[in-house]
């Protein structure tokens, strides 16, 4: 007799993502490129597209994605007019890095390498010499900074070669581990409001016949998980960040250049069963599984030793319609995580990848509960957080 057909849809296969755009176009490239613009050694152009500039400065906001910016031109008419320039005047986004999330993204941008190489491979990850997760964004448990992330940044390379270099932000960060390994060299200069950061953004390009400046500001990621991409609340904060930046470009010294980028976009997910898969109450999902880290649309599974084939059937048998689930290995294969991953981070890699494509998340209500309540998410491949601006404005 024959066996009845399989009825179920193949997993989607891991090649089939969208890998950012590594080294060619992706967050981890702009600073390399500004830097080598200005004659910084060590560095290299890595976006084709940008022309040089003494005097360089980003303004990073956070969770800005390229989509929810087109979608709101009322709410950011100035942005909206610089969109044509994005990326060298292609009119074209950069992409994040995987996953699209704050920590990994803002390492990718200080250091100017892919999260293979500078190892903050999502929100959470297994620290392999304790055996304990650890929260890149929080850095708790505390690990050493310099252990974790031992390259250079682009700012200290700078600060070396002879360039202005300088980080204005919330004093909050100012002494952060994620700081200190991501975003140091040259002077950290702490402001409250983004009024004061502009201002004093502008007044640090001209110091220097080179210049190289950071800004940012974190409160449209901050209203979007809380309330969701498209609330009054975002909406209000994209209206204040849009004037941010058009106070920023009119500050402009002579021979500069302003890049408006993000780290990730976000995606809204609606609260039910379907689009929200509780790992704690689904006991497929958890069988074999010791520890389980990065967040809800980009997931790293670390399987019970002798459980890591097991886990990986599991996994892309319930989930492999909606989310692209890989092996470690399978996923450094498809460059997910960059062309090259460093041999102390293969091990903060899940022994299970699971991203999402569809509109799902894998929640943890019990382990996680305040990332589970969070209407706003990121950090998958889908364009809708993989893809940011790069805004250009030059004087």
């Amino acid at each position: 007799m024959a066996l009845p057909a399989w009825d179920h849809p193949e997993p989607l296969a891991v090649d089939s993502a969208p890998v950012p755009e590594y080294g060619t176009g992706s967050l981890a490239d702009l600073l390399p490129t500004l830097a080598a613009g200005m004659a910084v050694p060590g560095v290299t152009v890595a976006i084709p597209e940008l022309t040089e500039a003494d005097r360089n400065c980003v303004f990073l906001i956070d969770g800005l994605g390229w989509e929810q910016l087109k979608a709101h031109p009322d709410e950011a008419p100035f942005m909206t007019s610089l969109l044509a320039s994005s990326r060298g005047g292609t009119g074209r986004p950069i992409t994040a890095g995987y996953p699209a999330t704050t920590a990994t993204s803002l390492a990718s941008v200080g250091t100017g390498l892919p999260p293979g190489a500078h190892g903050l491979p999502g929100y959470t990850a297994r620290n392999p010499g304790t055996g304990e997760l650890m929260n890149q964004l929080r850095w708790n448990p505390w690990t050493e900074p310099r252990a974790w992330q031992p390259y250079p940044t682009v700012f200290q390379l700078a600060d070396a070669a002879g360039v202005h270099t300088a980080q204005v932000s919330s004093p909050t960060f100012q002494n952060t581990p994620l700081t200190k390994i991501a975003l140091s060299g040259g002077t950290f200069h702490g402001r409250l409001s983004g009024e004061e950061r502009m201002d004093l953004a502008a007044e640090q390009l001209a110091v220097g016949d080179r210049s190289l400046v950071y800004t940012y500001y974190a409160e449209v990621d901050g209203k979007g998980h809380r309330f969701g991409v498209d609330s009054d609340p975002w909406r209000g904060q994209l209206m204040y960040v849009d004037r941010l930046v058009q106070r920023l470009a009119e500050q402009l010294p002579p021979r500069s250049a302003l890049y408006v980028t993000a780290d990730h976009g976000m995606i809204d997910i609606p609260f039910d069963e379907q689009h929200r898969i509780d790992f704690d109450e689904d006991w497929e999902l958890r069988a074999g599984v010791a520890l389980l880290g990065g967040e809800g649309r980009a997931r790293h599974v670390y399987a019970v030793s002798g459980a890591e084939a097991d886990v990986l059937t599991c996994w892309r048998e319930v989930l492999g319609e909606q989310f692209w689930v890989a092996s470690r290995d399978e996923a450094i294969a498809a460059g997910w995580f960059g062309p090259h991953v460093d041999e102390r981070v293969y091990a903060r890699i899940g022994d299970v990848v699971a991203a999402a494509r569809d509109d799902v998340l894998i929640i943890a209500t019990e382990r996680e509960p305040k990332e589970s309540a969070m209407v706003g998410n990121h950090g998958s491949m889908t364009p809708v957080e993989q893809l940011v601006p790069l805004l250009q404005v030059r004087s």
